[in-house]
């Protein structure tokens, strides 16, 4: 009985079932790296992106603008009464209580123009797009329907109106080249007066305006500035129109409006906005204190998109990994079969790691050289390092030149699902569906308990 429980195991450990199964436990071993590699590419992007930081702190940062506004200090005087008694005689006493307050006032027509040139700044291995360039604004305020909400017991100083444009930050001003005011000089300081509009903690300018008495009025205002990564506006205009015009050719139009028309040709883009305050929930005016007035989900603009993202096309690359550790060992699986030559697992595994090691060359090859490139030779070592091996194992090159082939079809749909964002699913699910169904025409009369003794 012993004997014959001997020879069952014998005979199941030599068969293919058998293999099959520690085919299965080699994949999930694997899995163990391939995690550390993903771990490694999340480790890098982060290194990368701490080094854009870095020089978009000494650049500018990101432009996020919004603006002009005007704020015009104000006084609400309320009169109390007071009766006392006094001597049979009742005596009133009225004591006037100044509340102050500020009215925000939007413009009635805005017009942004913004034209930048771009370049690429690197700190070591890592980059990231910059601008530089002229931002205008012009437009004209008409304080007619914002003072006619006003009380009878509130008055205006319109000595102390201020002009205020919010940033980001400040940092990325060269200078004011001009800023007018009905053709009158202003003179700009740093700070938003507490207006930050679209996020706290933000900054901006502001300026006295010379000469205001509540009348319809016009600005014309153009900054010499520069930034980095993205651009992004605030529609305060009760009409708003923005054009931006740059060098860079792969633009990525983000935020809450979409430019109504665009050309976007090899030497750069341009583009333009026209925005109703219909189309957005920002008032013409409020009162300070009415409400904290960030909209921030109401900017819109450009990001200076880079074609090819290294790192998001790693991380793409290694979700598909353990389809391409299935396929190498299905392959060899195969060819031991139809070579009747036994292959120990230590191979399969090796066979593993080296489609493993594809994924770390890519990492670290795509960081000194173009992607497309980087993934050739990654794919090109490891094909031929998998071939050669192949033939160590197998008796003749009639067989071991098909686990080339394999290879060769495996990382080419690899880089198809890459670089179809759109359509990568599809592929993939296309390509696992012919493998499985093309493995299973070609084992269909395999006897998976191994050949009877």
């Amino acid at each position: 009985m012993e004997t014959n429980n001997k020879k069952d195991f014998k005979k199941f450990s030599q068969g293919y079932t058998f293999k099959i199964l520690m085919l299965v436990a080699l994949v999930l071993l694997l899995l163990i790296p391939l995690s550390m590699i993903t771990g490694l590419i999340y480790e890098r992007n982060r290194t990368a992106d701490d080094a854009e930081a870095e020089i978009m702190e000494a650049w500018g940062s990101q432009l996020m603008e919004a603006g002009p506004i005007i704020t015009i200090p104000g006084v609400r005087t309320e009169q109390i009464r007071t009766k006392t008694e006094r001597d049979g005689r009742t005596e009133e006493k009225i004591e006037e209580i100044k509340y102050p307050f500020t009215l925000v006032i939007m413009p009635r027509n805005l017009t942004i123009k913004a034209d930048f040139t771009t370049e690429i700044r690197r700190r070591g291995i890592f980059s990231v797009p910059l601008f530089s360039g002229s931002l205008s604004l012009s437009g004209a305020f008409d304080p007619a329907e914002a003072r006619s909400s006003l009380a009878s017991n509130e008055a205006l100083s319109f000595e102390k109106a201020e002009l205020i444009i919010a940033l980001s930050s400040q940092k990325g001003i060269r200078k004011i080249e001009k800023a007018l005011w009905n053709d009158q000089e202003m003179f700009f300081q740093p700070g938003n007066r507490g207006h930050a509009l679209f996020r706290k903690g933000s900054s901006g300018i502001y300026a006295a305006i010379p000469a205001f008495s509540g009348a319809q009025s016009t600005f014309d205002i153009n900054i010499a500035i520069q930034g980095g990564q993205l651009v992004r506006f605030l529609p305060v205009g009760q009409d708003t129109h923005v054009a931006i015009a740059t060098d860079w050719a792969s633009p990525s139009f983000q935020g809450s409006f979409l430019p109504g028309a665009s050309i976007i040709t090899d030497s750069g883009f341009d583009a333009v906005w026209d925005i109703s305050y219909l189309s957005r929930d920002i008032p013409l005016f409020w009162r300070s204190g009415d409400d904290s007035h960030e909209y921030t989900s109401s900017m819109f603009g450009v990001n200076f998109f880079r074609a090819i993202d290294t790192y998001a096309l790693n991380t793409r690359a290694v979700k598909y990994a353990i389809l391409f550790l299935i396929i190498p060992f299905l392959t060899l699986f195969l060819l031991e079969v139809f070579t009747k030559k036994r292959i120990h697992p230590v191979p399969y595994l090796l066979a593993g790691i080296a489609n493993i090691i594809f994924y770390l060359l890519l990492l670290s090859l795509s960081e000194q050289m173009q992607f497309y490139l980087a993934y050739l030779l990654a794919a090109l070592g490891v094909t031929v390092m998998m071939t050669l091996y192949s033939r160590a194992l197998l008796p003749s090159w009639n067989k071991s030149w098909y686990m080339g082939l394999v290879i060769t079809i495996s990382y080419v749909l690899l880089y198809a699902v890459l670089n179809a964002e759109s359509y990568a699913l599809l592929i993939g699910s296309i390509g696992a569906f012919l493998v499985v169904a093309l493995v299973m025409y070609i084992t269909r009369k395999l006897e998976w308990y191994g050949p009877d003794e």
